[in-house]
C-alpha cells in the first residue's frame, strides 16, 4: 500500500506545473498560419513578453528549449575567434560557457563555485586586465538552476561600466523569469535570455532571447549567425512566417498567450515576485529547522543570494531515498541533485510558476513525513516554521 494514488505534485526546476487554463488553451485545432486570429494573437505576445522583461527593447521567439535559447545568443552576439568572460556560479554557467566555447570563441572563466554569487570587485579586475579590450561580452547566469545561486545583475554592471570596458552584458534568466525580480533596462542588460517551462508555466518548446539596440549594432557584423538563429527577422519581420522562420508553434503560441495573461494582466508581474518570495521563504525556515538536527543545509546561506524558484538541499547521503520515497508514497517528486560535488547528497525543492500555499506547504509535509519513515537525523518544528513563513510572521 502507498498513498500516492490521485494527482501527482512534481516540484522539479522545469517543467513547472502548469495551469489547467494554459493546458485548455492548446486543446483545439490547427489555425491558419498564413491570416486571421493566430497573427493578432501572436502580435500581442510581445507587449507582454517586454513586459516580463522590463524592456522596451527587442524580443525574438525561437521553437526550442533553453539551450536553443543559448545558442541563438551565441550566435548572434559572437563570431569566430570573439572573447567572452563567462562568470560561473553553478552547473548552468559552465554549460553556457561551454556552448560558446565549441563555437569557436575564446572564453575567459571566472568560478566563484557552487555556492555564492559573482563578485563584481573579481569582473573589474579581470576586465582592467583586457587592456586591449578584446572581450566582446560578459556571460552571467542570474539564477543558476542547479547551485540555484542568485547573481546581482545590477552590481556586475556597475563593475562593468566602472572599468570603461565597452563589453556587452548577457544575462540567462531560464530559471528566474517571472520568479524573481527582473529589470533588463534599469540594470543595463544588452541581452537576456528566457524559456518557457519554469516561471512562464508554458510547455518546454519556446526559448526567448531579448537584446537592445545597442546588442543590434554591435552584433550586426556576427559571423556566427546562420539564417534560422538570426534575431533580425524573428524580431522586425516582415511576414508573419519569418519570425519563426517557417511554420508557427502554434499550440505552444496560445498556451503562452494564456499564461501571459495570467502573469502579467491578472496577478501581475511585482505580485508573482513576492508570491515567489513568500513560498521561497517557507521552504528556507523547513529546512533551516531540520537542520538544527541533522546533516541538512540550504546550498546558499545568504538568503540573498538564493534563487525565489528553486531551493538546493544538501541531506547527507539521503536525498536520493527521501526522493524516491516522496515520489513512491506520497506523490511528490522533488527535483535532483545537479553540479553539485555528490548527487546523493542533494536535492532540488522548486516553488516556480503556477505554485501556491498549499502546494508548497504539501510537498514540505511529504519531506517531512518521508524523513521520519526513513529515519533521517533532522530537527523538529520545520512544519511550524513554513507556515509561519507563509502568514508572514
Amino acid at each position: 500500500m502507498n498513498l500516492s494514488q490521485g494527482r501527482p505534485y512534481l516540484a522539479i526546476p522545469g517543467p513547472s506545473v502548469m495551469p489547467d487554463r494554459v493546458l485548455a488553451a492548446m486543446h483545439r485545432p490547427a489555425p491558419d498560419i498564413y491570416a486571421g486570429a493566430l497573427i493578432d494573437m501572436t502580435a500581442s505576445l510581445y507587449p507582454d513578453l517586454r513586459a516580463v522583461a522590463r524592456t522596451a527593447h527587442h524580443v525574438a521567439i525561437y521553437i526550442g528549449n533553453g539551450h536553443a535559447a543559448w545558442e541563438a545568443a551565441n550566435t548572434n552576439l559572437f563570431s569566430r575567434g570573439d572573447r567572452a568572460m563567462a562568470l560561473v556560479t553553478g552547473q548552468f554557467g559552465t554549460s553556457w560557457a561551454n556552448a560558446v566555447e565549441r563555437l569557436g570563441v575564446r572564453v575567459d572563466r571566472i568560478d566563484f563555485g557552487r555556492n555564492a554569487p559573482a563578485d563584481p570587485a573579481r569582473l573589474a579586475d579581470a576586465l582592467r586586465a583586457d587592456v586591449r579590450q578584446e572581450i566582446k561580452a560578459v556571460l552571467l547566469t542570474h539564477v543558476d538552476t542547479a547551485s540555484t545561486v542568485k547573481n546581482d545583475v545590477a552590481a556586475i554592471r556597475s563593475a562593468l561600466d566602472g572599468t570603461g570596458h565597452p563589453a556587452l552584458l548577457a544575462v540567462d534568466c531560464i530559471a528566474s523569469l517571472g520568479c524573481d525580480p527582473f529589470e533588463m533596462d534599469l540594470w543595463g542588460v544588452d541581452v537576456m535570455v528566457g524559456a518557457s517551462q519554469k516561471g512562464l508555466m508554458t510547455p518546454p518548446g519556446l526559448g526567448f532571447v531579448w537584446f537592445s539596440d545597442r546588442a543590434a549594432e554591435r552584433c550586426r557584423a556576427s559571423d556566427l549567425r546562420t539564417p534560422y538563429w538570426d534575431w533580425t527577422p524573428r524580431a522586425f519581420a516582415d511576414e508573419y512566417w519569418q519570425q519563426f522562420c517557417g511554420t508557427a508553434p502554434t499550440h505552444h503560441l496560445f498556451a503562452l498567450r494564456e499564461a501571459l495573461t495570467m502573469l502579467v494582466h491578472e496577478e501581475g508581474l511585482e505580485a508573482a515576485w513576492a508570491r515567489h518570495r513568500r513560498l521561497a521563504g517557507a521552504v528556507w525556515a523547513a529546512v533551516d529547522a531540520w537542520g538544527q538536527g541533522g546533516d541538512i543545509r540550504l546550498n546558499i546561506a545568504d538568503p540573498a543570494a538564493r534563487g525565489n524558484s528553486v531551493t538546493s538541499v544538501r541531506l547527507g547521503g539521503a536525498a536520493e531515498r527521501l526522493r524516491a520515497w516522496c515520489e513512491a508514497q506520497a506523490g511528490v517528486t522533488l527535483g535532483i541533485g545537479l553540479g553539485m560535488e555528490s548527487a546523493v547528497d542533494w536535492l532540488r525543492i522548486a516553488h516556480m510558476g503556477h505554485v501556491n500555499a498549499h502546494m508548497t506547504l504539501g510537498a514540505l509535509s511529504a519531506m517531512e513525513a518521508g524523513l521520519r519513515a526513513l529515519g533521517v537525523p533532522r530537527g523538529d518544528g520545520a512544519l511550524n516554521a513554513a507556515t509561519e513563513a507563509i502568514a508572514g510572521a
